[in-house]
């Protein structure tokens, strides 16, 4: 945490925003508990306690034209795009007012047209060459746009995960990936799966920029989220940001997480993402006693009035099971064109039908290498041929970030 003579690093407005952005996660959070312990939803309950800070920190870095793909605890992201309550309420209770009219549960629902948000089809990293694809596309329309998905620690494991990566990599997409290391992949913990204590170095394989951060420090997690997103903006490739943070509960409500040490458990609820941002708040005097009883008596009414909408939605009729599974026309595929599209005619888009290399192959200098790459002389490649493997040595994290490697 700072200092009370340090700077504060967001505007008072935002300041605030994020904080309601913050209660009504939290307490979105508990709400959905509470039904589920009702019998009232419907399937599994994914919670996101614990780890608010990272959803709403890396979503509100990016601009309105953005893409963003969250996962099944990025419940806060959805907030921050625009979605309601009453949205992952209805569409956890299966109720025919649902984003997805009851067809589905979770958070498996998107908005393509207005909000940019695209719907989970996997946890397991499918969603990064997805992600990939989409930055590509608004790159080749003329969008200056950036995209983002997460991923947890266990999915850093899966194949997608990788091909992704070295997707964006060679492509240099616009892309900003947030690794949630929340240390359980569902009861495997990370040091049993992953040799390395900085899932951040994985990003070095593929020559990709990373950062890790505090992922319970919302405006650690905000500074670094923004310098992610300009860089990926500017042209510079993808980014990937390693949040530690923790997962609070279990896989799911069906899980007690009796496999998690209560030490461990203690250790982070002391660093709880929703206390100390109170705590920012305060050593700053980005607020008062009156405006964070406004915030909290606002969350409360929300929640309220969409708990009373959702319990009245009704289900959804048998007949409509068999509509919109497959699309026939029902609405416009169109590419939003914001360059002339004569620069990807010939003969704007004519190149040799042949390659231009330097560096054939050998331990020639790093400087020969960048410039195949079309890099400059701080490329990731290294001429050494003698690589050790890493060491458990500690590292601090400060606040608000580790610097960035390359």
């Amino acid at each position: 945490m700072k200092s009370d003579s340090a700077r504060p690093e967001v505007k008072r407005e935002e300041a605030l925003e994020l904080y309601y952005f913050m209660r009504l996660n939290r307490s979105l959070d508990e709400l959905l508990v509470r039904l589920f312990r009702q019998n009232k939803i419907v399937g599994g309950l994914y919670g996101s306690l614990g780890q608010e800070a990272t959803s709403i920190g890396t979503a509100y870095a990016l601009g309105k034209g953005d893409w963003i793909a969250p996962l099944i605890r990025n419940v806060g992201s959805l907030l921050v795009r625009g979605f309601k309550p009453r949205d992952i309420m209805t569409q956890y209770m299966a109720r025919v007012t649902s984003p997805t009219q009851g067809k589905d549960g979770t958070c498996h629902f998107g908005d393509l047209k207005t909000r940019h948000v695209v719907s989970p089809i996997s946890m397991l990293g499918d969603l990064i060459p997805v992600m990939t694809g989409i930055a590509m596309a608004g790159r080749y329309l003329g969008q200056k746009i950036v995209a983002m998905t997460w991923i947890g620690d266990g999915g850093t494991s899966t194949g997608a995960f990788h091909e992704g990566m070295n997707l964006a990599a060679v492509q240099r997409a616009p892309l900003v990936v947030v690794l949630e290391n929340n240390q359980w992949a569902y009861s495997t913990p990370v040091n049993r799966q992953v040799p390395l204590r900085d899932l951040a170095d994985r990003a070095r394989a593929y020559g990709i920029t990373s950062y890790t951060v505090d992922g319970n420090d919302l405006i650690a997690v905000l500074k670094i989220a923004r310098e992610a997103v300009e860089r990926a903006r500017q042209g510079n490739g993808p980014v990937l940001i390693e949040a530690k943070t923790m997962r609070m509960l279990g896989h799911a409500q069906h899980d007690p997480a009796e496999y998690v040490p209560r030490e461990m458990f203690e250790y982070w609820k002391a660093r709880d993402p929703l206390t100390r941002y109170e705590k920012y708040l305060d050593q700053h005097k980005l607020w008062n006693e009156k405006e964070k009883a406004g915030i909290h008596a606002r969350v409360e009414r929300e929640l309220a009035a969409d708990l009373e909408f959702a319990e009245n939605s009704p289900f959804p009729p048998a007949e409509l099971a068999e509509q919109g599974v497959y699309c026939d026309g029902c609405h416009a595929i169109e590419a939003d064109w914001r360059r002339d599209k004569r620069e990807l005619m010939p003969p704007k888009s004519s190149v040799k039908p042949e390659w231009t290399i330097k560096n054939f192959g050998g331990m020639e200098t790093e400087a020969a290498v960048a410039e195949d790459r079309g890099e400059q002389k701080d490329s990731p490649i290294e001429p050494a041929v003698a690589h050790s493997a890493p060491t458990d040595r500690k590292r601090k994290i400060s606040a608000p970030a580790q610097k960035a490697r390359r």
